[in-house]
């Protein structure tokens, strides 16, 4: 039994630690606008307890001239109330990937983009890591509410490929929007 879990355990590890490539055509510039957030996928624990609640929410995204990535989200409450977090995610040697240290979550983010068509969708694979402990995070994002079945199977499938189980990926349901403040 003890060989087992320990199997399991290296095997997530691993999954985990897959090096994923951010797209090489990457164009900062083009990424700036508002994006909806469509799909989370990630086996974090925080996520499986609160997956079902969970809605559709936005993120404005604008390049800075440093080229960073100012990322402002929000999300509509159950109350009409928004929820909003911003991050500034700075940009490495490699072109799509940035990292950031969350002062919300208290974690390192090593973020990249690893498939974008700059008026459609983008996919995002975010390592998270808090207290030693690592986490996959991978969001779908899209310019419109609506994604297609296609774009959907490409993220459960990409999802799945970088160790996700199925249970915890999420196309997230519709959600009213939050004003600009």
């Amino acid at each position: 039994m003890m060989l087992k879990t320990m199997g399991v355990l290296l095997c997530a590890t691993l999954v985990a630690c897959v090096d994923v490539m951010p797209q090489k055509d990457f164009n900062l510039e083009k990424m700036a606008g508002k994006w909806w957030v469509v799909g989370i996928a990630t086996n974090a624990q925080w996520f499986v307890k609160r997956k079902a609640g969970m809605k559709m929410g936005t993120s404005m995204m604008l390049p800075t001239a440093g080229g960073d990535l100012d990322i402002s989200s929000a999300k509509r409450n159950a109350d009409g109330s928004c929820w909003r977090m911003a991050e500034q995610a700075k940009k490495t040697d490699i072109p799509g990937r940035f990292t950031f240290n969350s002062q919300r979550w208290s974690n390192e983010n090593d973020m990249r983009v690893v498939a974008v068509q700059y008026d459609d969708f983008a996919l995002i694979h975010t390592i998270k890591t808090k207290h030693g402990v690592t986490d996959v995070l991978n969001k779908l994002f899209s310019r419109t509410p609506e994604v297609s079945a296609d774009l959907q199977k490409k993220f459960m499938q990409f999802s799945l490929d970088t160790g996700i189980l199925s249970k915890n990926i999420v196309i997230l349901p519709k959600n009213g929007e939050c004003t600009e403040e």
